[in-house]
């Protein structure tokens, strides 16, 4: 069986207010900028991507959990689901899928409660603070450890 050429990208709660919430931490882009990125970057490695944002948890989980049929990898953030979601995590582990969890934000710099991940630690990579470059480079580092 050949490795699947798509790779799956995970945005979690509130980030479809990408562009118009808290611009000062977040940037204007949009989530539909950071879709059509992540897809171009893919796009040039031979991937398609299949992108899925939700505000429910058990969204995510579903996708992550279907994404061990047809995926290579995923790409997430979590959003803050970072900081409190083991359910999400173990949906991570489930799928036996490499990850690279990506912010657009240095949470090492804002609220304490925004230091600790429950996803880092089962992460390929971790890219956090370049805004929506740094879901350019996740996908390259994911890339990557693909092979």
């Amino acid at each position: 069986m050949s490795t699947p050429s798509r790779l799956l990208l995970v945005n979690g709660p509130n980030l479809n207010m990408l562009g118009s919430r808290e611009p000062e931490v977040y940037g204007h882009d949009t989530l539909a900028d950071i879709e059509r990125v992540v897809a171009e970057v893919a796009a040039s490695a031979s991937y398609e991507v299949r992108a899925v944002q939700s505000n429910h948890e058990g969204v995510l989980i579903d996708a992550v959990h279907a994404a061990r049929d047809d995926c290579a990898g995923i790409v997430i953030n979590p959003g803050a689901f970072t900081h409190t979601s083991i359910a999400l995590r173990d949906a991570l582990l489930a799928a036996a899928l490499p990850v690279v969890e990506v912010h657009l934000s240095n949470v090492h710099r804002r609220e304490p409660f925004r230091h600790h991940s429950y996803v880092s630690d089962i992460a390929e990579v971790v890219v956090v603070g370049a805004g929506i470059d740094g879901y350019g480079f996740a996908v390259q580092q994911l890339v990557r450890v693909l092979g």
